[in-house]
Parts: C-alpha cells; sequence; structure tokens
C-alpha cells in the first residue's frame, strides 16, 4: 500500500504526495461525489439488499475544508455542505486518481 507523504489544499483542490514520488489532485466535488459513505455508496445487509445511497450525484461548488488521518489506513475530509463522513482508504485515493 502507497502511503501520503504530504496532504495539502491548493486553491480548490486536495494535493496528495504519496511515498513513491507520485502526486494525485482532487477537486472537493469530486471527492464530494466519490465518498464511500453508506450516505452515497448505500449499505447492504446480509441478504444483498441495499439500502439507501443513490450513487454518485453532482456537488458543484462543494470545497474540502479539512482532514484527518485514520490509521496508517484512511483519510476522512470535511466537506463545506457539512458532510464528513466516509473513509477515503489510501487504495481507493489512488483508483481514484489513476481514473482521472
Amino acid at each position: 500500500m502507497k502511503n501520503p507523504v504530504n496532504i495539502q489544499l491548493i486553491g480548490e483542490e486536495v494535493a496528495i504526495v504519496w511515498d513513491d514520488g507520485s502526486e494525485s489532485y482532487f477537486t472537493g466535488e469530486r471527492l464530494r461525489a466519490a465518498s464511500p459513505s453508506a450516505e452515497t455508496q448505500g449499505e447492504r445487509d446480509i441478504f444483498g439488499n441495499q439500502y439507501g445511497g443513490g450513487g454518485a450525484k453532482k456537488f458543484a461548488g462543494v470545497q474540502v475544508t479539512g482532514w484527518e488521518r485514520i490509521g496508517n489506513y484512511a483519510l476522512r475530509f470535511d466537506f463545506s455542505d457539512g458532510h464528513r463522513t466516509g473513509l477515503y482508504s489510501f487504495d481507493y485515493l489512488r483508483k481514484l486518481s489513476d481514473e482521472a
């Protein structure tokens, strides 16, 4: 697993420098739409039924206002619309970066 060594807000983007020297840049809108939270993605019960979540939506103008490192595996972002749930694993962030 690659780990972030530097995380900064630069303008309206979150910039992450990884321990392999690569860099990732995300807008707040993109991170908010990709939130892995149950609110955005929904939850499944033991029978596979999904509850909640409606998939990605547009979050025009939403910005990242802060973040917190969760252990050695994830980041939790604070968004200007009040959303602050959903743990973005380092692997998930790398996957999002590769999709850009």
